[in-house]
């Protein structure tokens, strides 16, 4: 859901902000039918050489080490929700087999016997079937972090009113990933930063959130709805997918389409840094609730701290039966996580046996997030509504987690 996939932890850390094409949580990423990158020409003063540059392979599951986990017959799987992580995974298979693993762990043809058999297979065995076709592995240590996002539902509407006034923008033609022009070709290494030219011709950053708010981009024609209220709004952006629900109940679905390049800060790590986070007098709980009680009571500090985080999530309206994460598939309530992709294959069933009950069972790892970085790092999903909000604005559990992998994976890695 990228802005998405974010989690709360999001709001305390200071990671780029949500998720994917709409995803929940990939907010680098300009989705397919985006502004095509485009390069300015070349520096004036070419720069010298001092020889072939190759990047450091980035640490993954393997390089990082894994090891054999216990038996798949062995692990609770009844006790979790294996129907549902059985339709989720099969939904995941279009991308398993198209995907190059990240991690390491797998191969798309490891996938292949379990993707086949999957559609068929009876909800009421599901457990049978991840019995049948996987083993599993620990990444690292196997200890981990779980926290919660949801797709927020606020007040919007599709056309300009009293009272909605707040614009949801879609992805601006001019913004463009490009090398800047004094770039050293050296320095050239991976995916350009994103940005616009200006007037001039030179490639500079994007506006920020503030002069978004400010009006930068108003009456460009890029306004696809109106929400009511810039506080919801801007926890919508940090979750990176959620419901504007209009005065007659008509239901607008919008989903991440991109982000503006600046960098993302989130706002209760400042109010912890400034000690405005606590039980004391003046101080305000650390939960979502607490923090939007702080930016409603104090409107003018809560908008300048809301400008802080400077990065500003586009949308897409989107249609379906769910948000869809960085595999372009549905993610679904209580059965999808979000997870880093160098750490665990995108698609691959998770057992989560955690301090927090509700979180424990299989899941599948469909989506990614600018704060889900490092191994055993997950971010569950609970869905819309009020409830959802509530689970995962509280979110925060601690246990261990099993990679679920084609049978056959451990030998090939040498671990069997």
């Amino acid at each position: 859901m990228r802005g998405a996939a974010s989690s709360w932890t999001a709001i305390f850390g200071r990671a780029c902000a949500i998720a994917g094409p709409v995803l929940l949580s990939a907010c680098t990423v300009i989705p397919q039918g985006a502004p095509p990158t485009r390069y300015p020409p070349p520096s004036p003063r070419p720069v010298p050489l001092p020889g072939p540059v190759t990047p450091a392979p980035a640490l993954n599951a393997v390089r990082l080490g894994v090891a054999p986990g216990p038996a798949v017959s062995a692990l609770p799987l009844a006790q979790g929700r294996p129907a549902a992580a059985l339709r989720s995974f099969a939904e995941s298979c279009r991308a398993l087999l198209s995907r190059t693993d990240s991690s390491g762990l797998t191969r798309r043809e490891d996938w292949r016997a379990a993707c086949s058999a999957a559609p068929g297979w009876p909800a009421a065995r599901a457990s049978a079937f991840f019995l049948e076709h996987f083993e599993t592995v620990r990444v690292g240590e196997g200890r981990g972090t779980i926290t919660g996002y949801y797709e927020p539902e606020i007040a919007g509407t599709r056309t300009r009113q009293p009272g909605y006034a707040v614009p949801v923008y879609a992805v601006p033609k001019d913004l463009v990933r490009a090398w800047p022009a004094e770039t050293p070709p050296e320095l050239r290494v991976g995916q350009p930063p994103l940005g616009r030219f200006g007037p001039d011709g030179r490639f500079t950053a994007y506006y920020d959130r503030a002069a978004i708010e400010d009006g930068a981009l108003a009456g460009k024609g890029l306004e696809i709805a109106w929400a009511a209220d810039p506080i919801e709004f801007f926890f919508l952006q940090i979750q990176g997918s959620g419901r504007l629900i209009a005065p007659d109940g008509t239901v607008i679905r919008i989903g991440y389409a991109g982000q503006n390049g600046q960098p993302y800060t989130g706002i209760g790590g400042v109010m912890r840094d400034r000690g405005l986070v606590g039980s004391g007098p003046g101080q305000y709980s650390g939960s979502m609730q607490g923090i939007m009680r702080y930016l409603r009571e104090k409107p003018e500090e809560g908008r300048a701290l809301m400008r802080m985080n400077q990065s500003w999530v586009f949308f897409r309206e989107i249609t379906g039966d769910g948000p869809l994460g960085a595999m372009g598939v549905p993610v679904r309530a209580q059965v999808s996580l979000a997870a880093d992709p160098l750490m665990v294959p995108l698609g691959a069933p998770v057992l989560l046996e955690a301090d927090r009950a509700e979180t424990n069972g299989l899941w599948i790892a469909q989506d990614t997030g600018g704060a889900i970085k490092g191994a055993n790092r997950f971010d569950s999903f609970w869905g819309a509504g009020p409830t959802a909000r509530l689970i995962a604005g509280g979110m925060s559990a601690q246990g261990r987690a099993l990679i679920l992998v084609p049978k056959g994976t451990l030998a090939r890695l040498g671990l069997k």
